[in-house]
């Protein structure tokens, strides 16, 4: 079985490259803790104008979507309070905003944060949101089948570059749940 890395010339480990990386990226990536080594976390350049997943595995290999997963910015509202967090699911799925997430949030109402916010409040660049460096104490709701994935491939916090790392890495981030049928 192909893995992400078998798509790219070049990858190294993320750590060589901070400066490639958005501070908040960076940042986490300095400060790694976890089950898995910060050395098995890879940066791979891409090209910015291929950061969509789609466009991504139409050039790099079609069998990428199977091991590359999204990150998305929800807001839950409940009352007259937001409540920001990250959702990551198999590129593949979508997230189950109104199901999953609302339930988790506790929210009478979710949806997919404005960009503004989601970019502002990340300090990551449209097209390469990724749950490395997101604020402390936001949820970050990780399909359970992304932690099964040997190797998933996910944005750097820029649109140039991508991440590839184990999923079970993902599941042990701060502020990470596994959520089983987040992505559907």
């Amino acid at each position: 079985m192909s893995t992400p890395m078998d798509a790219f010339d070049d990858h190294r480990p993320a750590v060589e490259c901070l400066d490639l990386l958005t501070a908040p990226v960076a940042d986490a990536l300095r400060a790694w803790r976890g089950p898995v080594p910060v050395e098995q976390v890879l940066y791979v350049d891409t090209d910015p104008d291929k950061a969509d997943t789609a466009v991504l595995v139409e050039h790099y290999g079609a069998w990428l979507v199977e091991q590359s997963a999204n990150c998305v910015v929800v807001a839950g509202k409940r009352g007259g309070e937001v409540t920001l967090a990250a959702c990551v699911v198999l590129s593949h799925t979508r997230v189950d905003v109104n199901g999953a997430v609302r339930r988790r949030l506790g929210a009478r109402k979710a949806s997919f944060a404005p960009m503004d916010t989601a970019l502002g409040e990340t300090g990551m660049e449209f097209g390469g949101v990724t749950p490395l460096g997101l604020p402390a104490g936001w949820p970050v709701l990780v399909d359970a089948a992304v932690a099964d994935t040997p190797y998933v491939l996910i944005g750097s916090g820029r649109r140039r570059g991508k991440l590839i790392l184990p999923g079970k890495a993902l599941a042990a981030l701060p502020g990470a749940e596994l959520l089983e049928g987040l992505g559907v």
